[in-house]
């Protein structure tokens, strides 16, 4: 009996230890689990609550903690209400919801109150726990802290409210009270000046103070677009509606539905997209190209040109219903050289934009910097003036900005000058030999002095010379 029992034994202890490790290794990898789903749960930085079906807390995590302000002892296997006890939150009420229908619920913007932060915003997910049988548990909710984020939102909210157009000038504040009147009306825009005057601006600043700033400003580059590739960039187009429409197209129209189109260089446009253009405008309605379906759109059109539009209309090349349709309003920007009196808020502008951009820390411009840019007529506008200084930027070392750091046709400009500063203040006789060697062109004489056109008239007028002898 002993020889037949032994066996039997033995073999019966190796399946008694079998499921003891078996056991173990189970319980290890179940620890491992915990303590790895501990890990996660103290370390993401979304607030994280669970609750059971009593609405009592199981677990809170320490960014949950520290946005409700409680203590995790104090808190574990109480009524959820001690969560809100601090800030009388709407947590219970997105948890309510979870118990009550059993599914996911997502609040946004929840305003905490709490009383050592009184401004705390949360956004609040929410889902319903349940077991292996798909019984409902508990549930459980991440909590997002909005705050910075509304911060955020509300510090670049007054940041649009300053407008970027820099300047003190009447004709800058006449367009900033221009752009203040339209901002919430309905109604087309016509932006005329010179290149680098501010059209841009003058549309952003259009689009963002009113309430189409929720949706989409959509720019579209008339001068760089043949008449078909606009044509469908505008309204769009659908498979097969010309060689190489191998799949459907949103136009601009479409994608700025509820916000502004921004027509840049409006005047470059053919006869036939000026027919189009005025019909959406009439009607707010259009067909992809391609189709017959008609398609209706909310859309502001602020239009842009450094064309002179009515005399293009004068020579038959704009129809003119199309220019009074545009031109309901129009903003006229001055050149630079009409708005000097800018200048200065204009060189401290990019001075403080050059020192953040190349982390350097400029100071000053020279006098004789001062005088070359008081003196020059700007062709570019305050584009060209921004792209001057950010090129002295660049090759400038030192705490302030000289002659030398200017691009080289500044410096050659104010070298061949006809006649030095000295020489510029001498007075009457000076002016008249400008005038008498550029044939009496006030632009040309203003070069050879190395001043302005303006300062032409103004000196003419300070001296009495009105007419040419």
């Amino acid at each position: 009996m002993d020889y037949i029992i032994k066996p039997v034994r033995q073999e019966n202890l190796l399946k008694s230890t079998h499921v003891a490790l078996k056991h173990k290794d189970l319980a290890d990898e179940k620890e491992s689990c915990r303590k790895n789903f501990e890990a996660i749960f103290r370390s993401v930085k979304e607030g994280i609550v669970t609750v059971d079906r009593n609405m009592a807390v199981i677990e809170i995590n320490k960014a949950a903690a520290q946005i409700c302000s409680v203590q995790r002892d104090a808190v574990i296997s109480k009524p959820v209400k001690s969560l809100t006890e601090q800030c009388q939150g709407g947590c219970i009420e997105t948890l309510q919801e979870i118990f009550e229908f059993r599914n996911s619920v997502e609040t946004r913007y929840v305003e905490c109150h709490l009383n050592h932060n009184p401004f705390q915003v949360v956004s609040l997910t929410a889902s319903p726990l349940l077991n292996a049988d798909q019984e409902f548990t508990g549930a459980v909710m991440v909590i997002s802290d909005e705050s910075r984020l509304i911060e955020l939102e509300r510090t670049l909210k007054k940041g649009r409210e300053a407008s970027p157009m820099v300047g003190n000038s009447e004709g800058i504040r006449k367009t900033l009270s221009l752009i203040k009147d339209l901002a919430d009306v309905q109604t087309t825009v016509l932006v005329i000046g010179e290149s680098g005057t501010g059209k841009e601006l003058v549309v952003e600043e259009l689009h963002l103070k009113g309430d189409r700033s929720k949706k989409s400003l959509v720019k579209v580059n008339c001068a760089a677009l043949s008449e078909n590739l606009l044509e469908s960039e505008l309204f769009g187009h659908v498979v097969g509606a010309f060689t190489g429409a191998i799949k459907n197209k949103i136009g601009r129209f479409q994608r700025a539905d509820g916000g502004t189109l921004f027509l840049d260089e409006i005047g470059e446009i053919s006869p036939r997209m000026q027919l189009r253009l005025l019909r959406v405008i009439e009607t707010g309605e259009f067909e992809r190209v391609g189709d017959s379906t008609p398609i209706t759109v909310d859309v502001r059109i602020v239009a842009v040109t450094n064309r002179n539009l009515k005399e293009r209309v004068t020579k038959g090349k704009f129809r003119p219903d199309l220019y009074y349709r545009l031109k309901v309003v129009e903003i006229t920007l001055q050149p630079l050289r009409e708005r000097m009196d800018d200048l200065p808020l204009l060189l401290e502008h990019f001075l403080a934009k050059f020192n953040q951009k190349f982390d350097k820390k400029i100071k000053y411009i020279s006098t004789d910097v001062w005088k070359i840019f008081e003196n020059y007529e700007w062709p570019g506008n305050i584009r060209e003036l921004e792209n001057t200084l950010e090129h002295a930027f660049i090759r400038c070392h030192e705490s302030a900005i000289t002659e030398n750091h200017l691009p080289a046709d500044f410096r050659k400009l104010h070298k061949d000058s006809f006649f030095t500063a000295q020489t510029r203040e001498e007075g009457a006789e000076v002016l008249l030999q400008a005038l008498r060697h550029s044939h009496w062109n006030k632009s040309k004489a203003a070069r050879l002095l190395g001043i302005s056109r303006r300062s032409i008239y103004r000196k003419m007028d300070k001296f009495g010379i009105t007419l040419e002898p």
